[in-house]
């Protein structure tokens, strides 16, 4: 079928999800964590053919190598893929809750109650672990979802949505048609015009992509265009852990978007010097005066700055970074409620690596991606952000016309 049919079905598919009970969303994810782990070695299999074919895209500049590091899907991964999806179906179904309950007059109820949004595509590049990621978080949480990867992992994504739907089209009364694959340029363009179908939009990929959505669609668009983290390393501080933290944050995985790229250090922190040391030994590559502090390097380079006071760093953050995940390494409790205040981020830490920015780190299951937006999902979006709210209003025939004449009038009390 065309993108547009393949969105109607998936918009058909959602609205078959809204009365699914949280026992048959979690027998479709035992049945994709069991099939998964069973054929894991075809997905390996996969996998080497898209790194073997990526390296070309490596060599002539249309990938980068952080993105052919994202590529790589091994043993660690996999088991992260599988226990995301075993956490899943351990967390609380996020649809059909009641937020609260108000009798606006005698005989006449409102509640606000969870609900799933409906259509979620998401556009994605290389980190074919994703697709079961989104596919675990959708399912539980009611939405039907259509995805498209990069042309660097095709093989990988094939394979793992096909091991996906082959559990699905095992589950009796489960609605087809809820995890769907996308794969070239052009099926982008017109997801982004259907509105009419589809919800939201989840970019992850690099700053380029997301612009790009968010500057060519109507579809609401959640997601983050770039991961400058920084970490402000406050005279207080104690040295043997700083490094320890700054080391973290910048190598365990550089090519995240919740990576530090910037380190801003009070001018009286008084070991810089065995900062730079640590750094410099751990392979990385620091850079003083940069001709910028927007950038996000994605590799083993971080910037560094000496700045003369708190109110200093946190003007320096809210300025260059991109209200994704900053952290203060401090032993002053007051410094560090302040930063944590002033500071206008999804994520703020005290005395952490930026690197637990991470929905599988919150005790999220696993996450869609990670919002910097003001609005409906902000940080790592799991389960929660997948779902909206409606308003059920339960009455006896009442009219409003007794109202708007004064008749009667409303209570308004929270049951």
């Amino acid at each position: 079928m065309n993108t547009k049919e393949l969105a109607k079905s998936a918009k058909e598919a959602s609205l078959a999800l809204l009365g699914a009970d949280s026992e048959l969303k979690n027998t479709a994810l035992e049945a994709i964590r069991k099939n998964i782990e069973e054929k894991k070695e075809e997905i390996f299999e996969a996998n080497k053919q898209d790194l073997q074919e990526a390296k070309s895209l490596v060599d002539s500049g249309e990938i980068s190598s952080s993105t052919y590091a994202r590529l790589k899907l091994d043993e660690n991964k996999m088991r992260d893929m599988l226990k995301g999806i075993q956490d899943v179906i351990s967390l609380e179904d996020p649809a059909n809750k009641v937020l609260w309950t108000k009798e606006l007059d005698e005989g006449l109820i409102l509640k606000k109650i969870t609900c799933p949004i409906g259509v979620i595509g998401v556009i994605f590049e290389a980190r074919p672990d994703v697709i079961s990621q989104i596919a675990s978080l959708a399912i539980k949480s009611g939405n039907a979802v259509i995805l498209k990867g990069g042309k660097e992992s095709n093989h990988t994504n094939a394979k793992i949505a096909q091991i996906i739907n082959d559990a699905l089209s095992s589950v009796q009364n489960f609605p087809k048609n809820v995890i769907n694959l996308v794969f070239s340029r052009d099926d982008i363009k017109e997801l982004l015009n259907l509105d009419e179908y589809i919800d939201l939009i989840i970019p992850r990929g690099s700053n380029k992509l997301v612009k790009y959505i968010q500057e060519n669609t109507k579809i609401p668009v959640l997601g983050h265009a770039s991961g400058i983290c920084h970490i402000f390393v406050d005279e207080s501080a104690k040295p043997n852990l700083v490094n320890d933290v700054c080391v973290d944050a910048k190598i365990q995985y550089p090519s995240a978007c919740n990576a530090v790229e910037t380190i801003l250090v009070h001018k009286n922190y008084k070991e810089l010097d065995s900062l730079k040391e640590a750094l410099v030994n751990s392979g990385v590559k620091i850079v003083e005066n940069p001709d910028t502090f927007s950038k996000e390097y994605g590799d083993k380079i971080v910037s560094l700055k000496v700045v003369d006071s708190l109110e200093e760093a946190i003007l320096h953050i809210n300025k260059f970074g991109s209200g994704h995940t900053d952290s203060i390494l401090t032993e002053d409790k007051n410094n560090a409620e302040k930063f944590m205040n002033y500071v206008d981020s999804a994520g703020v830490y005290h005395n952490t690596s930026t690197r637990f920015s991470d929905g599988f780190r919150y005790g999220f299951g696993a996450e869609v991606g990670i919002s910097t937006n003001k609005t409906h999902a902000r940080g790592p979006v799991g389960l929660d952000g997948l779902t909206i709210y409606k308003y059920k209003l339960f009455g006896q025939y009442q009219t409003v016309a007794p109202y708007a004449n004064g008749e009667k009038t409303f209570k308004h009390k929270f049951v």
